[in-house]
Order: C-alpha cells, then structure tokens, then sequence
C-alpha cells in the first residue's frame, strides 16, 4: 500500500466516524465543542501535507485520537456506553472514558512534537528531546483545562458534560497527570518505529 492509499483508507475511516458521530448526538453544542480540535486539525493537515507531509505513525495517531473526540463528542465523556457498563459491571467510581481521552491528549501529541522537532530543529534523539517533548504536552493539557474553564464561565450548567469532572474535586489534575503518562509512554514505546519512519521519508 502506498503513501496515496495509505492516507485515503485513514480519511474513510475518519469519514465514516465523523458521520455517524454527527447523527443526533447527545447535545450538539457539546458535540461541537469535544470535536472542535478535529475540525481545526483536519484542514490543517490538508494544507500542509504538500511541504510537510508527517510519517504513517502520527497519521494512524491522529485518527485514533479524532475518533476518540468524536466518540466522546457524540455519547459526552460521562456516558460512553461501553465504558459505563464497565463501571457499573467493576462497581466502578464513574465512566473512565474521559480519562482514555486524556491519555490521549498526551501520547498522540507526544509523537506529533517529536516528530516536528526532530525535522525543524537542531535537537537529536535524547533526553533533552524526551524533556522537551513532555513539556509540550503538559502545556496543550493545561491550556486545554483553561479552555474548559472559560467555556464554563461563559455558558454555565450546559458546560457541565463538556467537563465531564463526574463528582471529582482533583479532575483536573488526574486530567494533566494522565496526558503526562500518555507523553511518556509515547516516547518509551514508539520511538524506535518512529524514529525509523522518519528515516524512509526523508529519503
């Protein structure tokens, strides 16, 4: 499969999604608002794969992550199926899909920064690149965690699912604590391949 059918099978993958996503969802203000990052993304990527096209590894990401919003964006994080029949069948606290969100927030963006600092940058694989790396995706988990804030302040109770805080006073730092285990686990597991991909587009 080349690079061509490679990202076309993505896009109908992300299509399908995007669809079925946008079909009577739970409430559509929210539905807009836990898709956003996709709809800004999306032509993002279109407008720069010209001059910069990324690896396989950070498309595969991107989507794993765009699908993870669009699901929480058409059920709310609080009340994803799957993962409330987990936590009633567990006796579990709430509904953990938010917090597989929030992992994601960190593990996908995680790779995306490694990947433009290696090839816009003078940094090399290493520590600092790891540190930096981290630092990038506790940032974009912060800045998300304010963004949640002001929606709250400017619209009130039809934010509270937008939050998705579920009852628990440290939400949000399980939020950034999450997306830093995902910027690490990232870079511990997928380095090797990515580093390899990287290797095979710049030739």
């Amino acid at each position: 499969m080349n690079d061509r059918q490679y990202l076309t099978w993505l896009l109908v993958c992300f299509a399908t999604v995007f669809v079925w996503s946008a079909i009577q969802p739970h409430d559509y203000f929210i539905w807009f608002l836990e898709v956003f990052p996709v709809l800004v993304g999306l032509p993002l990527l279109m407008v720069t794969y010209a001059k910069f096209p990324l690896t396989r590894l950070v498309y595969a990401l991107i989507l794993l992550h765009a699908i993870i919003l669009l699901v929480g964006g058409h059920y709310t994080y609080a009340e994803m199926p799957l993962f409330s029949w987990l936590r009633d069948y567990y006796g579990l606290d709430r509904n953990y899909y938010d917090r597989l969100g929030h992992v994601a927030q960190g593990f996908v963006p995680a790779i995306i920064a490694r990947e433009i600092l290696l090839r816009t940058s003078p940094l090399k694989t290493g520590k600092w690149l790891f540190f930096i790396v981290v630092c990038i995706c506790l940032a974009i988990s912060a800045f998300y965690e304010c963004i949640e804030w002001w929606v709250a302040l400017a619209s009130g109770s039809d934010a509270v699912a937008f939050l998705a805080t579920q009852g628990d006073v440290w939400d949000t730092q399980w939020d950034m604590f999450l997306a830093l285990l995902g910027a690490i686990f990232a870079q511990v597991f997928l380095a090797k391949i990515h580093d390899r991909q990287m290797v095979q587009l710049q030739r």
